[in-house]
């Protein structure tokens, strides 16, 4: 007991000391924050020449953290997208009767079924919701069942990392010399992660486990949880490391 709670301290202390030495507090807006906001405004707009809503969101470091990285190279942009006219509910449950304002009139549901392997799921199409006109409640009919095909490249342009679709780009900021009026515009080259997915606005029973998982350090704490099951989930399209070759 003594000596694990030694090793504790000791990789604390690791940890803390490298982020005091790599990391500063962050600005209210950065660049990278400008960058992915471009990015999603650009999902937004592709997406409705498309005629499907794409509903991007900032997620990871840039969202998440109070501090960034003093080297450029280090880190990259998060961004989260999923469709309007799509969404998952966990196999046998009613589908629901109101959605959020950001979903379509007209919205595919599917069914989340679990696979062979643990943690990864089928999508079954099972319900076609229409919005009512009179008071904006939906209407569910259901249609011929058919699973979800996995497309590995979704016209992003990018290369494939995992659930995510990795895109290079250059980053331009302006540097002022200190004792003249020269300006410099200095480049230095960023990746974006971005990844599809469909949401789930309630909490399926292929993660219970996670909310009274056993958590040493108390993070996140019962609150967080809470607030994160009560949220939903979103499923991600990823290939099992056995299924990759499997068309």
């Amino acid at each position: 007991m003594r000596a694990t709670m030694a090793d504790d301290r000791t990789r604390e202390e690791i940890v803390t000391q490298f982020f005091r030495g790599s990391c500063e507090l962050r600005r209210p807006v950065n660049e990278d924050d400008v960058h992915a906001w471009r990015y999603c405004v650009a999902a937004a707009a592709i997406g409705d020449r498309a005629g499907n809503n794409i509903i991007p969101l900032i997620t990871g470091s840039a969202a998440e953290l109070y501090i960034e990285s003093m080297l450029s190279c280090v880190g990259d942009i998060d961004i989260m997208c999923h469709r309007s006219d799509q969404l998952a509910i966990p196999e046998g449950y009613p589908p629901p009767s109101q959605l959020p304002s950001e979903f379509q009139s007209r919205v595919k549901v599917y069914e989340i079924v679990n696979s062979e392997f643990p943690a990864y799921v089928y999508l079954a199409l099972s319900y076609l919701l229409t919005e009512c006109v009179d008071d904006g409640t939906y209407n569910a009919v259901p249609c011929e069942r058919s699973l979800l095909v996995h497309d590995p490249h979704p016209g992003t342009g990018g290369v494939s990392h995992g659930p995510a679709f990795v895109r290079q780009y250059l980053a331009e900021s302006l540097t002022f010399e200190q004792f003249d009026s020269d300006v410099f515009c200095a480049k230095s080259k960023r990746f974006a992660d971005i990844v599809y997915c469909m949401r789930c606005l309630l909490w399926p029973p292929q993660a219970a486990e996670w909310p009274t998982r056993q958590r040493n350090y108390g993070w996140p704490d019962s609150s967080a949880v809470d607030l994160v099951v009560r949220n939903g989930c979103d499923v991600v399209r990823v290939a099992h490391p056995l299924c990759k070759e499997d068309e």
